[in-house]
């Protein structure tokens, strides 16, 4: 009974030896020193009053929230997230700006934009 277990530890020793080392890396091993950029936070955010944007720039991109501000409102119009930041939750963090500023400046809220909308709708961060 132990010679059929010896071939087989044979063969299989003959092909490991055959296919190291391999030519990829393992696809369950961990690289080290290798880290996630940071999220992108309401610090990140600039309010662009010229052309009446919140903007976080996150590299060469440039994410930002549309708005019309009067003395009584902040209309909320359009958000623009490019396709490399998508995912990294870069319209929330735009939102949540704008709902703060709002908040702070003691304006109503317009959310024209839809994704603004949604937005307060999930946050439950008033009526839309």
């Amino acid at each position: 009974m132990d010679k059929p277990r010896e071939t087989d530890d044979n063969a299989l020793d003959e092909a490991l030896d055959e296919t190291f080392p391999a030519s990829d890396p393992a696809a369950n091993t961990v690289e080290t020193a290798v880290r996630p950029a940071p999220a992108p936070s309401a610090d990140d955010v600039i309010d662009n009053p010229e052309l009446t944007r919140f903007e976080l720039h996150v590299g060469p991109h440039v994410a930002f929230l549309l708005y019309e501000r009067s003395t009584k409102r902040l209309t909320l119009v359009h958000t623009e997230v490019p396709a490399e930041l998508r995912g990294q939750h870069v319209g929330d963090v735009l939102a949540q700006v704008a709902l703060d500023v709002a908040r702070r400046d003691g304006l109503a809220v317009v959310a024209i934009c839809p994704f603004v909308r949604k937005y307060m709708r999930t946050h439950g961060t008033g009526s839309v």
